[in-house]
């Protein structure tokens, strides 16, 4: 039985994989014995995340706060060597049972590439707190393509299957080989 939902942030740095889930406590294991730590989304993320679920907004915006120090090391190394920008970010909801156990696979809610980010670095009570700004487009945002280009169905799915490999295909231009010979009528008013 779900008896609640956690959110979990899943970022692809270059140097490491970054899992946080929105809360405080102890770190949990998904069922691929992936690790997951907690972290504090700001007060606006969660509305901004779900404007970009409900395709209300091509870009999210959100400060993580909480961050220990290791991981912090590694996106910095990853910050300075300008390999950041592009970096697949993904939110999914995990439901959880009565002990606070994943039940079943999460569900991925959005996906995008990072196109800014920050650091903050401030003095806390217990030690250095970390917290990181990320600005992210997502994949809708992705499927321009250049003036005169036609968009395929083949090629659409093959391209978010790089995006996003371990969702659905995208299936925003399934229709188009069947307009191939369609007209539009027009209404007279």
């Amino acid at each position: 039985m779900i008896r609640s939902l956690r959110i979990l942030c899943e970022i692809q740095f270059p140097g490491q994989t970054v899992r946080l889930w929105d809360g405080s406590g102890r770190p949990f294991m998904d069922a691929d014995g992936n690790i997951w730590r907690a972290a504090r989304l700001n007060e606006e993320a969660i509305d901004q995340i779900e404007s970009a679920i409900n395709a209300e907004s091509f870009t999210v915006a959100f400060t993580i706060s909480g961050i220990d120090s290791a991981i912090f090391s590694t996106v910095w190394a990853d910050y300075q060597a300008g390999t950041i920008v592009g970096s697949r970010v993904r939110f999914l909801i995990q439901p959880l049972d009565d002990f606070e156990q994943p039940v079943g696979d999460p569900d991925i809610c959005f996906t995008g590439g990072i196109d800014n980010f920050s650091f903050d670095e401030t003095a806390a009570d217990d030690g250095k707190q970390f917290t990181i700004s990320v600005e992210v487009t997502n994949r809708f945002a992705l499927i321009a393509r250049p003036s005169g280009s036609v968009l395929s169905d083949a090629d659409q799915k093959a391209r978010s299957a790089v995006i996003n490999p371990g969702a659905n295909p995208d299936r925003s231009c399934e229709r188009i080989p069947g307009l191939v010979d369609k007209s539009i009528r027009w209404p007279v008013w």
